[in-house]
Order: structure tokens, then sequence, then C-alpha cells
């Protein structure tokens, strides 16, 4: 697709999902907030990002859904590569995950509100003691039912290397003894260009591995537990960097 045409659809994804972020957003915290039916929102997120994702042209596929942990709540561990990794986890992963964001998306008009009165839960990098309350309010969510998604690099990497990893949402899963699921996340990097907001057709890869348990584990053996973890999403990288790996899925797509 030639840049220009990526150019005008990029605009108009921009458009289209701002107004619907305003709209829906309004609608949906005037409805959600009095009868305390969180359950629309993302109901209504859900919408709004696979309408995003199908007017840029962003397709995945899954594999290893099977492995994902039925009727308890857990962490997905994931790396993190390209700006389309969260709205696609967030639509393949699970109908309701929650995330640890960063706490300057709070200021964004009415999507900052609507992300806080669904659960998710900011941490203000830059104080340590702050961010570890986020990190205390996220396991007791955790520990009354809800899934959460970290990136626990904390940024994007630019290679295929994975960044070190951050202990904050390990701590969390610790606490909530808490399953971890390791996801690996492939593909997108060649949507967004450093520095350019255009958007590129992409097909993203999410491959899901099998869940470590974290019951057992004390605080003091984090670091032990984000061995184990990031081997496995290491792991399943590699694996979608295996020759013919992609195109034995061809068919397999959402």
């Amino acid at each position: 697709m030639s840049t220009l045409i990526a150019a005008i659809r990029s605009a108009v994804t921009y458009v289209v999902v701002s107004i619907y972020v305003l709209l829906a957003g309004l609608l949906g915290m005037a409805v959600a907030v009095p009868l305390k039916w969180v359950g629309l929102l993302y109901d209504l997120g859900h919408i709004g990002v696979g309408l995003a994702l199908g007017l840029a042209g962003i397709r995945y596929h899954v594999s290893g859904r099977e492995r994902i942990p039925k009727g308890r709540a857990m962490v997905f561990c994931s790396n993190h590569q390209s700006n389309v990794d969260p709205p696609v986890l967030f639509r393949a992963l699970h109908r309701r995950l929650h995330i640890l964001y960063k706490a300057e998306l709070s200021k964004l008009p009415v999507f900052g509100t609507v992300i806080q009165v669904g659960g998710f839960i900011p941490v203000p990098r830059e104080q340590k003691e702050a961010a570890m309350e986020a990190i205390d309010k996220a396991a007791d969510s955790i520990r009354s039912g809800n899934s959460f998604l970290i990136f626990p690099e904390g940024t994007r990497s630019r290679t295929d290397q994975l960044l070190p990893f951050k202990k904050g949402g390990f701590i969390m899963s610790i606490k909530a003894q808490a399953p971890i699921v390791p996801v690996a996340i492939s593909g997108g990097r060649d949507a967004m260009r450093k520095g350019s907001a255009i958007i590129r057709p992409v097909r993203v890869e999410v491959r899901i591995g099998e869940p470590v348990e974290t019951a057992g584990y004390t605080l003091d053996e984090r670091d032990a537990l984000i061995q184990v973890v990031r081997e496995r999403i290491e792991a399943l990288l590699r694996q979608d960097q295996e020759p013919g790996a992609r195109s034995q899925e061809v068919g397999a797509r959402r």
C-alpha cells in the first residue's frame, strides 16, 4: 500500500475513532456509573478497538488460547514491540482485561476517565511510593476476580531482543497469588515507523504460553519468577521466527 493511501486511511481511522471515543465514552459513563454497569464500558471498548483495528487494517491471529486458565483471575505478561500491541491484546486475550497504565494517560479527555471507571489502574512511574500503592490496589483487584495485562519491559523494544523486566507486575502477581500467562506478540512494529503517525496494515501474531503458577513464591523470590516468565516469552518469540511458522497458520485469522 502506498504511503498516500496509508496516510488517508490513517486520518480516517483517527477521526472516526476519536468521535467514537467521545460519543461512546460519554454515553457509556452516563449509563454505567449510576447503574454500576462497568461491563457496558468494556463492551463499548471492544467495539471501539475492533473499529480502530479494522479501519487501520490491523489483523491478528492468536495461538495457544486453550492454555488460558478457566474461571480464574490471572496476569497476562507480554513483550512490547509496537503501538498496536495494547489494543490487539485487549481485544484478543480477555473480555474484561484490566491494564496497569502510565498515569499520564489519565489526563486524556473522556478516555482517561473511562479507563479509570473501568478499573484500569494508573501507575506513576516517578513516584515509587505511589507506584507501590497502585501495585497493592491491582493485587486487591485480582483477588476480587479481575485479570490484568502487564508489559514488564515498561516501553517498546526497538529490536527483537527483550528489554530488562521491571518488577512491579510480578510483585502484584505474587501478592495476589495469581497465575502469570506469558504472551509473545510480534509483527506490529512495521505498523508505525518511528516519528510517524501513519498506520500501515500489518498482520500481528499473538502466542500464548503455559501459565506460571505463583502459589508458593515469596516476594524475595520475584527475580526467579521473572526469569521463568522471561524464558517462556523468549521461547514463544523463537517459535514465530521459525521458517514457515506464519505460513502454516494463514487460514486461522481474526
